[in-house]
């Protein structure tokens, strides 16, 4: 009888605020044994953004529990704007992966594209937060992170409400940038800063 060869080691990766307006990018890299992954899928695991605020915090909280391995890295608006949002999104997934504890043989990237420069195999999935539940929890970590500073970002300027919409342009934050103009944590270089910026 021959033994069962191991499973490879797999980290998914994602990230949260690219779309925002102000704050980081955070990236988020996970790996999940066999038994975390069904653990974590009976529990309702699934993209980040289809789930709310505290069912997100709640996976999060259940993640720790079980002990799953997991880093994050985040990209300030100031990298960001040196950067470029895709280039600077590329940089924290990159460090999430290279600061794992554990090396991954393989990596999945959500998205259709490759992340420049990591030196393990990786695997593009397009809607992989979708597909893949290793990604899936990488966008929960990456979700919850961002939201934290979000929220303690708002007491620091209460003004924005980056509370209520976590630096996203609806129409409220535009609102606000049109009045006072942008704060520090303002992404300069996005359409709708840049120009409020100048007034």
């Amino acid at each position: 009888m021959t033994a069962c060869a191991e499973r490879p080691v797999i980290a998914g990766t994602d990230e949260a605020g690219r779309g925002p307006l102000a704050g980081p990018v955070v990236a988020a890299a996970v790996i999940l044994s066999v038994g975390q992954r069904e653990a974590l899928l009976a529990r309702g695991l699934k993209d980040s953004k289809k789930m709310t605020p505290k069912r997100r915090e709640d996976m999060f909280s259940f993640m720790n529990e079980l002990g799953v391995i997991w880093r994050a890295q985040a990209a300030s608006p100031y990298r960001i704007d040196r950067m470029n949002i895709l280039q600077a999104s590329f940089w924290c997934m990159r460090r999430s992966v290279e600061k794992l504890n554990v090396r991954p043989e393989l990596v999945l990237v959500d998205g259709c594209l490759k992340i420049p420069r990591l030196l393990t195999p990786q695997k593009s999935v397009v809607k992989g937060d979708s597909k893949v539940p290793a990604i899936a929890a990488a966008s929960v970590v990456a979700k919850v992170l961002r939201d934290r500073v979000m929220r303690e970002l708002d007491e620091k300027y209460p003004e924005y409400g980056f509370a209520n919409h976590k630096g996203y342009p609806c129409r409220a934050h535009r609102a606000v940038l049109e009045s006072v103009g942008p704060c520090p944590i303002h992404r300069l270089t996005f359409k709708g800063v840049e120009r409020s910026a100048l007034i």
